[in-house]
């Protein structure tokens, strides 16, 4: 096999012809034969058993020709790449010059390639320092959720429906006299004032007693999801069953005995302000390593091919398609949901693929420039944590050579990072 490598005239993009001689073309035909010959019925032969020149005969010299390249040249092309030290980023464009039986296959295949990007300032960047502090307010405030969380609700008979009540109630929908499907329950316990139902609602339960009737005029809203529905009026009869009410618990040291393993409600307290400092510390050095990143790249020309771009926004749609399937929705059914097209989704997803590239490809550079490496205890002690989180035997991934690449890019683009954030400075 022959390689011709060229630039083209398009910035990290190149040209490869390739050369697979007449008799590898040739020999891979006769596979082809033989691994499709049942398929073809020759009259005077039965099924299956025709020659090859029979077959060729019947159907035309090119019968073969698409599966014995579809064949030879992905072998031929990773081959030549892989010689050429080439790190490919986009699938290839393929054009066949020559193809025929006892002939040399030629073809060419236009590809883009990695780029690298040329940093300018990236040592000593100024950024606004990111500090998070935890209050007293914070602390109560996250007392008060877990009071709530931990209230019970209580039957009330002698008063009506007020706000933050909850209303046990059967209702049904109607739009124009007829009901319509998903607008009839029975004991449906709402919250009065958490916005769940349509709007105006809930509103207009204040004031029903148990046992009382009555019919609420609303307008479904001009976006709500179902458009059979969207900006029409309904009209629904309500009963109310039961109303109840949250009864908070006392904060004090049973609360803290009942809620956590601590004794008092000042050692909770202090738990609680443990965690949210953590909790701001983490926030702090993500928000001050996103800042960082920001401010590096805009001082580093890079172009950024294409090819690069489509896939970031693949592997970004990929993740939207497991989140969904937690939720039991297929992205096309998202999408109908939303009204818009994966072409919608792509674009609105570009620029967001445009930053996360550029990110990376400015890590890489500065951790050629600073000559960061990373030694193999790290990567093996990162691929034990991964094969005990995955639940899978070690040899598994320290055996995977692709593996420990993405790891060890994976900890040399940390260190790249942590670099950075060191060298930055802090302005308040």
């Amino acid at each position: 096999m022959n390689c011709k490598v060229e630039k083209t005239e398009n910035a990290n993009e190149v040209k490869l012809e390739l050369t697979v001689e007449a008799e590898k073309f040739d020999e891979a035909m006769k596979k082809v034969y033989f691994k499709s010959a049942k398929y073809f019925n020759i009259p005077g032969f039965r099924k299956g058993k025709a020659p090859m020149k029979m077959v060729e005969k019947y159907y035309g010299n090119e019968i073969f020709y698409e599966d014995t390249f579809n064949d030879v040249a992905p072998e031929a092309l990773e081959e030549a790449v892989k010689e050429n030290n080439l790190e490919v980023v986009s699938r290839p464009d393929i054009e066949v010059s020559q193809i025929g039986k006892g002939q040399d296959l030629i073809f060419t295949a236009v590809m883009q390639t990695k780029p690298e990007a040329k940093l300018g300032k990236y040592k000593g960047i100024e950024i606004k320092k990111i500090e998070y502090t935890v209050s007293d307010e914070d602390v109560e405030h996250e007392l008060t959720h877990r009071q709530e969380h931990n209230a019970r609700l209580v039957s009330i008979e002698d008063r009506p429906v007020e706000s933050k009540d909850t209303a046990v109630i059967d209702f049904e929908g109607f739009v124009d006299g007829v009901p319509f499907d998903g607008g009839k329950a029975e004991g449906h316990e709402l919250e009065i004032g958490s916005n769940t139902f349509i709007p105006g609602f809930e509103d207009q339960i204040i004031g029903m007693k148990i046992g009382e009737e009555k019919d609420i005029n609303v307008t479904f809203p001009e976006e709500y999801f179902s458009k059979d529905l969207a900006g029409k009026e309904a009209t629904f009869k309500v009963k109310v069953n039961e109303i109840k009410k949250k009864e908070l618990p006392e904060l004090d040291d049973e609360f803290a005995k009942d809620v956590s393993e601590f004794d008092t409600l000042e050692e909770l307290k202090n738990s609680i302000k443990e965690k949210l400092e953590k909790e701001n510390s983490q926030k702090q050095k993500y928000e001050t390593e996103d800042e960082v990143i920001k401010a590096v790249c805009e001082n580093v020309e890079v172009d950024i091919p294409s090819g690069m771009i489509e896939s970031e926004i693949d592997n970004m749609i990929k993740d939207i398609e497991t989140r969904l399937s937690y939720q039991g929705l297929k992205l096309d059914q998202y999408l109908s949901l939303v009204n818009k097209t994966e072409e919608d989704m792509r674009k609105e997803y570009e620029p967001q693929a445009q930053e996360a590239v550029k990110s990376r490809l400015m890590l890489e550079a500065v951790i050629k420039a600073e000559n960061i490496e990373v030694a193999e205890e790290e990567i093996e002690a990162k691929l034990k944590e991964m094969a005990k989180n995955y639940g899978k035997p070690e040899d598994e991934f320290l055996n995977n050579e692709n593996v420990k690449n993405y790891i060890k890019q994976g900890i040399a683009s940390e260190k790249a990072l942590e670099f950075l954030v060191e060298n930055a400075k802090m302005k308040k």
